[in-house]
């Protein structure tokens, strides 16, 4: 059973919401921006109705995964495989060939699910070092790093905080190239004029 529910949240992960709200306007996300499926490229690109749809819909992903996994009473292992394999599912799509987002939206949905209060604390961090400096890439990186030492800092189960760490490092794998940009001044911030399609 166990194999069945780390597949089904492999696949629930792997549903590619941000390239399905797109067709609606008739855009294919994956060849427009960034080639993004997450709500970043979305935002830029469509607008932030279609990208709150898309983030809401991320988190919701990531959550659901982790909550009926606990809910079978599957192992902490294959509770922490389950996380990992729904924020790999949105990453590498089976459904898009084995392209997909970074991972970070989804991997709030996780967190939220294991620890709601440091979920919605990781949230909150990221979201204002958004607003303050708008790059996106720089909240999700910190969120990622903060929900780890967090979940140490409250002593949380041991499952939990490798989930934590390994969701952490997918998310800086995911961003290499944006913290190239950073370091080199040429990243592109929240709001600024969409790409050229």
């Amino acid at each position: 059973m166990e194999i069945l529910v780390l597949l089904l949240s492999y696949l629930f992960g792997s549903i590619p919401i941000g390239l399905l709200i797109a067709r609606m306007y008739n855009i294919d996300i994956t060849k427009v921006g960034s080639g993004n499926i997450g709500a970043t490229n979305i935002q830029r690109n469509i607008g932030w109705g279609p990208a709150l749809v898309v983030l809401a819909f991320d988190v919701f992903k990531g959550g659901i995964a982790l909550y009926l996994a606990r809910t079978l009473g599957v192992s902490d292992f294959f509770l922490a495989a389950c996380a990992l394999a729904a924020v790999l599912g949105h990453n590498y799509s089976v459904f898009l060939r084995f392209k997909g987002g970074k991972g970070v939206a989804t991997s709030i949905g996780t967190v939220l699910v294991m620890n709601p209060l440091i979920g919605l604390g990781t949230a909150i961090l990221a979201i204002s070092i958004i607003y303050l400096t708008r790059f996106v890439s720089a909240g999700s990186m910190m969120g990622g790093i903060a929900a780890v030492l967090l979940l140490i800092y409250h002593g949380d189960p041991l499952w939990q905080i490798v989930t934590a760490t390994g969701l952490a490092l997918l998310i800086l794998w995911t961003h290499r190239d944006n913290f190239k940009r950073l370091q080199a001044g040429t990243e592109r911030r929240l709001g600024s004029p969409r790409e050229a399609k």
